[in-house]
């Protein structure tokens, strides 16, 4: 899922410094899961804005909503039912939906109420981490499912570098080597073997190169 957090709030006032009514727009998507931008978020962001801006010596008012997904059209249109009730939007959905509610919206101020992180999962309670860059062209079937272009950080294809001692990358202590995991990994499922191919000249072009990348496809297509 995509990984978000809440920017700080004294940015999010700044932004919305001159409305008065301001839509906080929250998603059930990936940043509900993440506890960044779902129901709950909404009604503390809202909160909080309000205060800000009561400190400030303003009024401010807020709609509290939340939206199936930001990031297709026929949800989006929901935020029709408040046309002309709101000065602005403050989106806390991940990037994509502050994207599609600009461009489906094109004259409502729109503002970002979270940091898009990264692709990736949680580890434990309230702790995620990133498993996945999006580059386009996934190589897990040769790494046992564990991905170093997201985990290294160096991004390397043929091993771990000289830093990594015990298991551990030269970064922090607290951050495993990748690669002695996948090393690791690869024994233990019966396939030692594939450590030793050499990963040729990577092509990154997948990874964005070319402007945004785009996904079509004509079964699905109208």
């Amino acid at each position: 899922m995509i990984i978000a957090e809440r920017k700080p709030v004294n940015e999010i006032v700044a932004m919305v410094r001159d409305a008065k009514r301001v839509l906080v727009l929250g998603c059930r998507g990936c940043v509900s899961v993440c506890s960044a931008g779902g129901e709950r978020e909404v009604e503390i962001l809202a909160s909080l804005l309000r205060l800000g801006a009561q400190k400030e010596g303003r009024t401010l008012e807020t709609i509290e909503a939340t939206l199936v997904r930001q990031c297709d059209r026929e949800y989006i249109e929901e935020i029709d039912k408040w046309d002309g009730s709101y000065d602005a939007i403050v989106s806390i959905a991940c990037g994509v939906g502050v994207n599609f509610i600009a461009n489906l919206r094109p004259m409502d101020k729109v503002y970002p109420g979270v940091n898009t992180s990264c692709f990736g999962g949680s580890t434990e309670q309230g702790v995620w981490t990133e498993q996945c860059a999006g580059c386009g062209n996934c190589i897990l079937h040769l790494t046992s499912g564990l991905c170093p272009v997201a985990r290294c950080a160096k991004s390397l294809m043929n091993g771990p570098c000289g830093g990594s001692v015990n298991g551990r990358c030269e970064i922090h202590k607290d951050v495993p080597c990748i690669w002695q995991s996948i090393h690791d990994r690869l024994n233990r499922i019966g396939s030692p073997g594939d450590f030793n191919r050499i990963a040729p000249i990577r092509d990154w072009s997948t990874a964005g190169h070319g402007g945004p990348r785009r996904i079509s496809r004509d079964d699905l297509t109208i």
